[in-house]
């Protein structure tokens, strides 16, 4: 007789425990103190691996150092300029709640501007406790008119169309696209306009991805309309975030190597593994040579999606990379020079490849008082200038040729921006199309002519004069900006610790994390959290996505939601079932709604009827036999 199988010894947490019990410190591991860490590229992600390294893995900052081929710190996450040469960020970041690893960060980052014992995470708290978000013209047509934006505008039909992916297995979704997925209908209602545009998602993209966003945020699905589910921080994205976590870092005793490329990592194989041994850097006082002991770690930014980004200004146009010299960009040359080692570090290509797909542009509006203020304030929850909520997240015009969308977030944006100056974003998604009033398409556009195009849409084109005397632009238009979303398959992306790897870590955007989304900055820093864990060997675990996926209050309120608000499909039936049960406030309502609303409207009987109709349009009875047959054979396979 066999015996049982031994028991873990040492178990940790699950990984989707979320709470004050995960928040321990771990006992440092054997001879931390000597060993070293190589972080090449100075974003959130690296950023992160450091603090991890020094929090939980008890590392001496002195012996980090970091390799930044820019002049500043922040990779991605930018914010610069003044108020007379115009101010830019490449784009911004729309926060929620469940961000656990991140968060976890700025619980301990000192705040930007309170004293302390204050951190990120309280001065955050503060400004979105105080000042809720959202929008009261997600959408708008007709040159400026609010479109109705309170329900998704989905069909019966439509909605299976997104329970059927959300069945889907991962693995069955291998480089299919969203437009391979979905009908034509499904792609024109609101529902999918809200989230293209929030998530920055075209038909051609992943629709694996789409899956993953659908999972990861199904508990924010009731705020998707108006933007109710999103918290801003206070400044830009650099200044909130970049900037207190690397003073806290230089305070900490980090090294910091600024413009210094780094072309390649040379490795020694044997037996399955791989070590790096040196790294090869280039700067401006020529090649330069790390050596890497066999115990030091290096952690890796893949890819990147604002590398080659191209600027213009009011009177310049963009000039864009061509298609033929994409991915020759250091961050992606990196990479690719690491994927011609080994299969396990992934294809570049796959999402470098395709400059046209991965595309698109933006452009930062420095704004002196002018008729667009005046129309913003039309739009805005709260007047702009008054430093509260304005337009609670981005407004799209759903007749723009260009898809174009703005925001004004909470204001000053920057902390030295003038009290008479506003900051707007806008941003459209294709970049073929010619504008509707600018007969060119937008990355062809100057500042100006984006800024005319802006208020075209808006039903300022009387005013465009006025407008552009009064209005700084800076123009960003970014090859790679939604390169994480392109259709991937298994292999495409390596594992943060790649098969064999002995003392490496990839980190960022272009990394598998299980079951986590792309373009968020909790993503990037997932990445680092398991990187230095695994190669430190640190006893503490990961925290998963945020579970509202299996929570079945989130599950009947997204349901509710993507029916318009109206009782889904089977509603009656688990009202008949609950009623009068201490589970029957599980079931959502809407806001004029009670219980006792619809027990007397007979949801029950007109379900029952729904069902039927539903069956008889869209099947025939043998139809239904055969899918029936089919479940129960999976059923019997399992057994």
């Amino acid at each position: 007789m066999e015996a049982p199988a031994q028991r873990d010894r040492h178990p940790l947490p699950p990984a989707d425990l979320h709470g004050s019990y995960t928040n321990n410190r771990p006992l440092p591991t054997e001879g931390v103190a000597e060993r070293r860490a190589w972080i090449i590229g100075g974003g959130i992600a690296g950023l992160s691996a450091a603090f991890f390294l020094i929090r939980d893995g008890h590392m001496p900052a002195g012996n980090i150092t970091f390799l930044e081929e820019q002049d500043i710190e922040g990779g991605s996450l930018d914010g610069a300029g003044n108020a007379e040469d115009g101010y830019i960020v490449r784009g911004g970041r729309e926060m929620e709640m469940t961000y656990q690893n991140f968060w976890d960060v700025f619980s301990e980052i000192p705040a930007l501007e309170l004293p302390a014992p204050f951190t990120v995470l309280d001065e955050y708290r503060i400004v979105n406790d105080a000042d809720k978000n959202w929008s009261k013209a997600r959408l708008l047509e007709n040159q400026g008119q609010i479109k109705d934006f309170s329900t998704m505008d989905l069909t019966r039909r439509q909605q299976l169309e997104i329970i059927r992916l959300l069945l889907a297995r991962k693995e069955d979704l291998d480089d299919i696209t969203v437009e391979q997925w979905f009908s034509e209908g499904f792609l024109n209602t609101n529902f999918y306009t809200f989230w293209r545009t929030m998530f920055a998602f075209q038909n051609w993209h992943s629709v694996l991805e789409m899956k993953l966003y659908m999972h990861r945020f199904l508990h924010l699905m009731d705020g998707l309309n108006d933007m109710t589910s999103l918290v801003f921080p206070k400044y830009n994205q650099y200044d909130s975030f970049v900037r207190p976590l690397m003073n806290w870092l230089k305070d900490q005793g980090v090294n910091i190597q600024y413009d210094m490329t780094v072309t390649d990592l040379d490795m020694e194989s044997g037996d399955g593994t791989r070590t790096v041994k040196t790294i090869q850097c280039h700067s401006t006082d020529g090649d330069k040579t790390f050596n890497v002991g066999a115990r030091d770690l290096v952690f890796v930014t893949t890819g990147s999606m604002t590398e080659d980004t191209a600027y213009g200004d009011d009177d310049n146009a963009p000039r864009l990379k061509d298609n033929d010299k994409a991915g020759q960009g250091s961050g992606w040359q990196l990479w690719r020079n690491l994927a011609e080692k080994s299969e396990v570090f992934g294809r570049p290509d796959k999402f470098c490849g395709d400059i046209p797909r991965s595309t698109w542009e933006s452009v930062t509006l420095t704004c002196k008082p002018s008729p667009l203020m005046e129309k913003l304030k039309e739009l805005s929850v709260n007047d702009p200038y008054s430093g509260f909520t304005a337009t609670g997240g981005i407004v799209t015009f759903t007749d723009s040729a260009w898809l174009m969308s703005f925001t004004c977030n909470r204001q000053p944006h920057f902390p030295d921006q003038p009290d008479d100056v506003i900051v707007l974003w806008t941003y459209a998604l294709l970049m073929d199309k010619p504008g509707d009033y600018v007969n060119k398409t937008m990355p062809e556009c100057t500042g100006k002519e984006v800024l005319i195009e802006l208020c075209y849409h808006l039903g300022l084109k009387d005013h465009i004069d006025e407008i552009l005397a009064a209005t700084k632009t800076r123009i960003a238009l970014m090859p790679y900006i939604t390169s994480q979303f392109m259709p991937r398959a298994k292999g495409d992306r390596p594992q943060v610790v790649p098969e064999g790897c002995t003392n490496l870590a990839c980190i960022g955007q272009f990394v598998e994390t299980h079951n986590d989304v792309v373009f968020t900055l909790e993503s990037s820093v997932r990445t680092a959290r398991i990187g230095a864990y695994s190669l430190l060997g640190i006893k503490k675990q990961v925290p998963d996505i945020y579970p509202g996926q299996y929570d079945i209050r989130r599950l009947l309120r997204a349901t509710r939601t993507l029916n318009s608000n109206d009782a889904f499909l089977g509603e009656g039936i688990l009202r008949r079932l609950l009623g009068g049960t201490y589970f029957e406030n599980i079931l959502p309502l809407g806001p004029d709604e009670a219980p006792a609303d619809l027990h007397k409207a007979g949801l029950f009987e007109n379900q029952l009827q729904a069902i039927r109709q539903l069956v008889e349009e869209n099947h025939t009875l043998d139809d239904a036999k055969g899918w029936v047959q089919g479940v129960l054979d999976k059923l019997r396979g399992r057994n």
